[in-house]
């Protein structure tokens, strides 16, 4: 591997400052995972790297190893005495997470130290209203920009009104349209990168992100399938891969993930109507279901804004605020709710004790 500019890598001088204080480490840049080993990315090398176990005896969290995209210290810069071992993860500037497939109490990093967010969803029967609000509240809260990019627009006969749909959610976000059968199809991507600007491609499988990262690129590194007959995506990329672009920057492929679990959100930016409506509301702590005076509810009722607008803002709600909480921990917190405008608490434990008596 040729000499690597690791500014043009996203290396920042926070990074270099912080990797300062770890004497005869290495900084680099993680590209991929398998397993339990790592490849990093330095400015001589990239190589098989694995951390610690003074390492992984400190950690209290899944969310503290190395993810693709992090930047970390290693111990050299090659593989000729064996693995690289990394000692350090420096700090992100921002992350993009998820609940891990499978298991409700484990964190996922999807891809760290980011700038943009490329949510990808094709212009077929992928597209979905409600999956991209999910997209947007986990972009924005990671600290990187969204952009929304439909894809397959000439699958689309109706392009405007898609165009109008994905505007009236996505506020103050870009949305870009691309096609992967002409050759100027993805150029509004390239006005997204520079040198030393982090790119992450989100969505669901066989939307097309694969191929428009190949455009990029110049040539076909990632392998790419389309949607199967009933539009459901074949899962071609298998792993998070971080790739340095030919003209300048980076950009980080993923699985696709038709199912996003919250950990946290920035509903303030996913729902900006939402919340500039609420400045309205008769009572300042409204939760839009069912007080008196609620302008949120009344814009639903005046056609202003789409039911299913709000029911998807409310389940996004009630699912951050149960996140880490266990079955019994969120059984108690939907019967206080249930019970809170009619008698509260005292109320709510006399149903749970005459349910313990049913049980018995």
């Amino acid at each position: 591997m040729n000499q690597i500019d690791m500014k043009n890598l996203g290396l920042t001088e926070n990074n270099i400052q912080e990797s300062q204080a770890y004497k005869g480490l290495i900084v680099g840049r993680v590209s991929s995972q398998s397993k339990n080993l790592y490849k990093v990315i330095t400015k001589t090398n990239e190589l098989t790297a694995e951390v610690s176990g003074k390492f992984r005896f400190s950690v209290s969290s899944l969310l503290e190893y190395p993810a693709v995209g992090d930047f970390v210290m290693v111990d050299r810069s090659d593989n000729v005495g064996g693995n690289g071992i990394i000692h350090h993860v420096l700090t992100r500037k921002s992350a993009f997470q998820r609940k891990a497939a499978g298991n409700t109490n484990e964190v996922q990093i999807v891809a760290a130290n980011i700038d943009t967010v490329f949510i990808c969803m094709s212009l077929n029967n992928d597209f979905n209203l409600r999956r991209l609000e999910r997209y947007l509240s986990i972009a924005w809260d990671s600290g990187a920009t969204p952009v929304v990019v439909l894809t397959k627009s000439d699958l689309c006969e109706d392009i405007a009104s898609r165009l109008a749909d994905v505007s009236s959610i996505a506020i103050g976000v870009d949305v870009l349209v691309t096609t992967s059968i002409s050759e100027d199809g993805y150029q509004s991507l390239k006005n997204y990168l520079s040198m030393g600007k982090a790119i992450a491609f989100i969505g669901s499988s066989g939307v097309g992100k694969s191929t428009l990262i190949n455009r990029l690129l110049g040539q076909d590194l990632f392998d790419t399938q389309g949607l199967r007959s009933d539009d459901k995506g074949r899962h071609t990329t298998t792993r998070r891969e971080l790739v340095v672009l030919p003209d300048g920057g980076v950009v980080i492929d993923t699985p696709g993930m038709r199912e996003l679990g919250i950990i946290s959100a920035d509903f303030s930016k996913s729902f900006t109507d939402i919340e500039e409506l609420a400045a309205n509301c008769g009572f300042r702590d409204c939760t839009h279901h069912g007080e008196p005076n609620c302008a949120v509810e009344q814009a639903v009722k005046d056609g202003i804004m789409p039911a299913e607008r709000l029911e998807s803002f409310r389940k996004l709600q009630r699912e951050a605020k149960y996140d880490g909480l266990n079955s019994k921990m969120i059984e108690k917190e939907k019967i206080n709710e249930m019970f809170k405008g009619i008698g509260g608490m005292k109320n709510a434990r006399k149903f749970l004790k005459e349910k313990n008596k049913r049980k018995v």
